[in-house]
C-alpha cells in the first residue's frame, strides 16, 4: 500500500515537491521555535544542577545582583544548626571591560569571600577551572581575577595578562568554563577588590551562599533561617546604601517586595520586607526563571500554529487536486473489488508518506539550524533540539499529513464506482 502510495506521489513530482517543501518549512520552524524553550530548560538544568546550597538574599530581589543585605547576618547564619559554611558574596555589573561596554552579553563582577569559599565542598567556578588556578588566601585584597574562557577569548587574554575592568587592572590567574552562558559571564575576584571596583560599604553584601551539613533536610534549614530573621528590617533599611540609584532603587525594591494580593484572614498580610531574608535553593531560582518565560512559550505556540495551518492547507490542496484528477482511477479500482476503506487507506497512505518525508527533512533542517545558531552565537544562544522535540515534531508531521488527506479521501469514497468513472 505504501509503495503504491509513493509511486502515485512521484507521478506528480511538482505538486508533491511543493507540498513537501511547505511541510518541511513548517516542521523546521516548529523544531526551531520549541528549541528556544527546550534550550532554556536545558540551560537552567545545567546551570543550577551543580549548585547544591541555599541562597539567602533580600526579599523581592529576583537575583543576587539586585539584592542588599547586612553583612553581619552571614556570621549569624554560620552559627545555626545544619549550616556547614556561609559565603558572603557581592555582585555588580561590570560596565566596561577593556574599554568596551558590556551590553550583550553582560559581564558580572563576582566578589567572593575567599576563606569561606575555600571551605566549600562544591564551588561552581573552582570546580570548572581549566587553566591556571582558583583564588587562594594570598589573593585577598589583591587585584587577581578568575575569568571565563568566553571572556578570555573575547579579549584575547591569557594567564598573567591584565584585564581592564571599570578603571581597574586585574591580573588573570585562572580561567574557568562551565558550559553555561548564564554562569560564564562572571569575573571572580576577592570580595574586598569587588567593593573597590563597584564601591560598596563592607556592612552591605549582595547575598549569602549557604552550604548545609546535611544534618537536617535542606528545605527545613531554609525555613529555620527565614524564621530566624523574620521581622528584621535590616535588608529594607540598607537596601540602597552605597547604591548610586538612591531613592529610585528604594522605590523599585519596595514595589518588588509588595505582596501581589491580600492573604486570607487566617494568615494576616505581612509586608515581604518584614521577612528579613528570602532563602531558596538554586533549583528554585531556576524554576522561577522558567515561570517568567511562560508568556514567551505562549507566543511560540501562536507563531508555530500559523505555520502549521499553512502547511495543512498546502497538503489539503495537494491531496484534493490529486484525488480530483484520479477519480476515474478510483472508480476502476472500486469496480475491480476495492472497497471504500481500501481507497481511503490509499489516499491516507499517500498523505502520511508526504507527512513522513516532510517531517524527516523538517526535523533535520531544524536541528541543523539550531546547531548553526549555537555555533555563530556561542555566548548568547542556547537552542536545544532535544530528542523529545524531534520525535514529537516528526509524529506531528505525519499526523498533519494524514489530516490533510482525510477530507480528500472522504470526498473520493462517497461516490459509487460508476459515478466516479462518469465524473472523470
Amino acid at each position: 500500500m505504501f509503495a503504491f502510495a509513493l509511486q502515485n506521489l512521484l507521478s506528480r513530482p511538482v505538486r508533491s515537491l511543493l507540498a513537501w517543501l511547505g511541510l518541511t518549512v513548517a516542521i523546521a520552524g516548529m523544531v526551531g521555535l520549541f528549541s528556544v524553550s527546550a534550550g532554556l530548560q536545558d540551560l537552567l538544568d545545567r546551570t543550577f544542577r551543580g549548585i547544591t546550597g541555599l541562597v539567602a538574599m533580600q526579599p523581592g530581589a529576583p537575583i543576587p545582583l539586585l539584592s542588599r543585605v547586612p553583612t553581619v547576618w552571614g556570621d549569624e547564619i554560620a552559627t545555626m544548626s545544619g549550616v556547614r559554611t556561609v559565603r558572603t558574596e557581592c555582585w555588580s555589573r561590570a560596565h566596561l571591560v577593556e574599554g568596551k561596554p558590556t551590553i550583550s552579553p553582560p559581564r558580572l563582577l563576582f566578589g567572593a569571600d575567599i576563606p569561606s569559599t575555600l571551605r566549600l565542598e562544591g564551588e561552581i567556578y573552582r570546580d570548572h577551572v581549566v587553566a591556571g588556578r582558583y583564588l587562594t588566601l594570598d589573593d585577598r585584597g589583591r587585584p587577581h581575577a578568575v575569568v571565563s574562557r568566553a571572556i578570555a577569548d573575547e579579549h584575547h587574554k591569557r594567564l598573567g595578562d591584565t584585564l581592564h575592568v571599570d578603571g581597574f587592572d586585574l591580573t588573570v590567574v585562572g580561567i574557568y568554563e562551565t558550559g553555561s552562558i548564564l554562569i560564564d559571564l562572571s569575573i571572580v575576584v576577592d570580595i574586598d577588590v569587588a567593593r573597590q571596583i563597584a564601591p560598596q560599604e563592607k556592612a552591605i553584601s549582595s547575598c549569602f551562599y549557604i552550604e548545609p551539613d546535611r544534618s537536617i533536610p535542606r528545605d527545613e534549614l531554609a525555613m529555620q533561617i527565614r524564621e530566624r530573621f523574620l521581622g528584621r528590617k535590616g535588608a529594607a533599611a540598607i537596601a540602597t546604601a552605597g547604591n548610586p540609584l538612591g531613592d529610585l532603587a528604594t522605590s523599585i525594591v519596595s514595589a518588588l517586595s509588595r505582596p501581589a494580593a491580600p492573604q486570607a484572614e487566617s494568615a494576616p498580610a505581612r509586608d515581604s520586607q518584614d521577612e528579613g531574608l528570602h532563602v531558596q535553593s538554586a533549583t528554585e531560582m531556576g524554576q522561577q526563571i522558567q515561570e517568567f518565560s511562560a508568556d514567551f512559550d505562549i507566543l511560540l505556540v501562536v507563531i508555530n500554529t500559523i505555520g502549521v495551518v499553512v502547511a495543512l492547507l498546502s497538503i489539503l490542496n495537494t491531496m484534493l487536486m490529486s484525488v480530483t484528477e484520479r477519480l476515474v482511477e478510483f472508480g476502476v479500482l472500486r469496480a475491480n473489488g476495492w472497497s471504500r476503506v481500501n481507497v481511503m487507506h490509499l489516499i491516507l497512505a499517500e498523505s502520511a508518506v508526504l507527512g513522513l518525508a516532510g517531517g524527516i527533512s523538517g526535523c533535520l533542517a531544524g536541528w541543523l539550524g539550531t546547531q548553526l545558531v549555537n555555533g555563530w552565537f556561542p555566548t548568547r544562544a542556547n537552542l536545544y533540539a532535544s530528542p523529545t522535540v524531534l520525535v514529537c515534531s516528526l509524529a506531528y508531521s505525519i499526523l498533519l499529513g494524514m489530516l490533510g488527506g482525510l477530507y480528500p479521501a472522504w470526498w473520493a469514497v462517497k461516490r459509487s464506482p460508476m459515478e466516479a468513472i462518469r465524473r472523470g
